[in-house]
């Protein structure tokens, strides 16, 4: 890997850490458990610039750090946040090859971002959850568009700026 991409990626990392961090902190004011997935603007950055591989191991340094600063390794929270996260890039990854837009790959991963927490939620927690899911995967579907949005503002100005970062 050239040090040129291997910084871009830790730097990435590092955004996507502060930007959940600080996430946690808002949504906790509005809706308990609920976010707008800023974080995830940089996996998408991540998946639809560099490898799938490079978009996977982003995602899982970002929970691991997140666990180890914020909330605690192996906590209920770290297991639902690192479902979620799977359940979502390995979905992504999955729909990127049937050629969807970045909106329809960031709807999906947001969509399964939510099933995959409640599963874990369940299974950690309380049986009961699985009445919220109808409601997570109808708010899914706006934070999908406005992550993917957000997202594809960035990988435009990034190729703008750089003829071709990702090498």
């Amino acid at each position: 890997m050239k040090i040129r991409k291997l910084v871009f990626l830790a730097i990435m990392v590092a955004i996507s850490v502060v930007l959940s961090i600080v996430e946690s902190m808002i949504s906790a004011a509005f809706i308990p458990g609920v976010k707008l997935g800023l974080a995830n603007v940089i996996t998408l950055i991540i998946l639809m610039t560099f490898s799938d591989k490079d978009a996977f191991t982003v995602v899982l340094a970002r929970l691991l750090v997140v666990a180890l600063t914020y909330s605690g390794l192996f906590s209920n929270s770290f297991w639902i946040s690192l479902s979620g996260g799977m359940f979502a890039i390995v979905a992504m990854i999955v729909i990127k090859k049937f050629n969807f837009s970045i909106y329809g790959i960031s709807v999906f991963g947001s969509t399964m971002h939510m099933v995959g927490q409640v599963i874990a939620a369940i299974i950690l927690t309380d049986p009961s959850l699985s009445v919220i899911l109808p409601y997570l995967v109808i708010l899914s579907v706006p934070t999908g568009i406005i992550t993917a949005y957000l997202a594809n503002r960035v990988i435009l100005s990034l190729k703008e700026k750089f003829l071709s970062f990702s090498q």
